[in-house]
């Protein structure tokens, strides 16, 4: 129950973000997507804060022996820039340039009682389960913070610039440097 407390906490705070930043007002994204027209940069600020919030927090986080409320860090081990990977990143960034909406901003705007938020939410959950039904589901597994230190794991931080055949590169030897 506490885990699902503190989710729902965190979604709050996640949602509660998206608004302050602007991110519930399509027009601040489409903005910023439209390159030729009037520019607007706010995306660009409220990105930069996630990946400087992001990049700090799983320093923190992964040096901790455990979560506070799991036995294992649930961590990918997948490292390969698969088909499904990014032709999942390429329907999200033309569905997010079309309705000027990701998933978290519809959900956070659902309140304003709009009919198309609505019908993009049923269009977004019609995705899902179609994808849960047509693709084959992965295995999950969690990485360990052992599995991080000895190289298994994927490690989040800091990143050779060297290519190793379009997958993402070992660091494990940062991550005992740190």
């Amino acid at each position: 129950m506490v885990k699902i407390l503190v989710a729902l906490l965190a979604g709050l705070v996640f949602g509660a973000g998206l608004s302050l930043g602007g991110m519930a007002d399509p027009a601040v994204v489409l903005g910023f997507l439209d390159i030729f027209g009037p520019w607007n940069a706010q995306l660009v600020f409220v990105m930069g804060g996630a990946v400087l919030t992001t990049a700090v927090g799983y320093r923190w986080v992964l040096r901790q022996p455990k979560p506070l409320f799991d036995v294992t860090f649930q961590l990918p081990k997948v490292r390969a820039l698969d088909t499904r990977l990014v032709g999942g990143a390429a329907l999200f960034g033309i569905g997010w340039g079309i309705a000027g909406y990701c998933p978290g901003p519809v959900l956070a705007s659902l309140s304003d009682g709009a009919t198309s938020l609505w019908l993009l939410l049923a269009a977004m959950l019609a995705g899902w389960w179609l994808t849960a039904r047509l693709l084959p589901v992965q295995k999950k597994v969690s990485a360990t913070i052992s599995d991080l230190a000895s190289g298994s794991g994927l490690v989040i931080g800091r990143v050779r610039a060297k290519k190793v055949s379009g997958a993402i590169p070992d660091c494990s030897a940062r991550l005992k440097s740190l």
